[in-house]
């Protein structure tokens, strides 16, 4: 074999990426924040029509991700969709490209730990926020360190314990609009999402406002694209992740989303609240508030 020939074996990624890894790395990194944190921001733009922002925004990036598994599939030895635009635009549009998502990705990541820490002042208000900032940076670059198969379990099990704590806000949104449970501002009812204004009550504007806080929800849907080439076996796990993904991201967004606001009038979400833990703390539970606390802080897009 000459040297030409084994050279690209050499350059080939390890593919310890399974199946599961792939989906709840994408899954994982695109709820976080803009949930947790930025909705209540949506929310304020909005009202209840911020349901129709993420499902027109989730049909784009269902559309974006089978295109994306398109061009994956026609070339499985191309580590990422970076290469697919130097491939077709040129190095040029490549090298920007590239560097242009990695300063994405590294300022989303600072908000990401400022955000963290601003969950741990939940438990203790006088802590500087930038410390357990510095202590999840640190932690971050240890797992981005080791290798990445263990990468992949470690993201998997981050993402399993977010999906539960949003199933379970799901589940207790259901039960408290069946029993029409009070709450300190009514009573929790889908007559919620119109009695205050309507279902629009900022109009066209405020929906289209909206869509900058719920285009920043959908980002890391895309990281299927730079799982592709350290998956395992990429035929058949990237056209189920392409599939699957978007579907299941919108039903936890739009899901969560609507029984907030059937649990709560959406007025009782502003800038700067965290609708998630201000909803399971008000209902009476402390301990479910801190623990949610602690999932949203330790699953985010890490």
């Amino acid at each position: 074999m000459t040297k030409e020939n084994s050279q690209p074996a050499t350059e080939q990624l390890s593919r310890g990426l399974k199946s599961r890894h792939v989906q709840l790395i994408a899954i994982g990194g695109t709820i976080g924040t803009g949930l947790f944190l930025g909705a209540g921001q949506s929310i304020h733009l909005a009202g209840p029509a911020i349901l129709i922002a993420y499902l027109v925004t989730g049909l784009v990036c269902f559309l974006l991700m089978r295109a994306l598994g398109e061009l994956l599939l026609s070339d499985l030895h191309t580590h990422s969709y970076i290469d697919f635009i130097k491939q077709y635009l040129g190095d040029k549009t490549g090298f920007v490209a590239g560097w242009t998502y990695w300063v994405c990705w590294i300022t989303i990541a600072m908000a990401e730990i400022t955000a963290a820490g601003e969950y741990m002042q939940f438990w203790w208000p006088k802590l500087p926020q930038w410390l357990p900032g510095l202590i999840i940076l640190i932690l971050l670059l240890g797992l981005n360190s080791i290798n990445v198969s263990a990468f992949g379990e470690t993201e998997f099990w981050f993402a399993i314990i977010k999906i539960a704590a949003i199933l379970a806000l799901i589940a207790v949104g259901i039960g408290m609009v069946l029993f029409s449970v009070k709450t300190p501002v009514g009573h929790a009812s889908l007559t919620n999402l119109v009695s205050y204004g309507g279902f629009m009550p900022h109009g066209i504007k405020g929906l289209v406002l909206s869509f900058q806080m719920v285009l920043f929800s959908f980002i890391g849907i895309e990281m299927v694209g730079m799982t592709a080439s350290e998956t395992a076996n990429p035929k058949t796990v990237i056209p189920k992740a392409i599939n699957d993904i978007p579907v299941r991201i919108i039903l936890f967004y739009v899901g969560s989303l609507f029984f907030l606001m059937c649990m709560y009038p959406w007025q009782y979400f502003f800038i700067g609240t965290q609708p998630v833990r201000t909803s399971i703390h008000q209902f009476g539970n402390s301990f479910s508030g801190c623990d949610y606390q602690l999932r949203s802080a330790h699953g985010g897009r890490f």
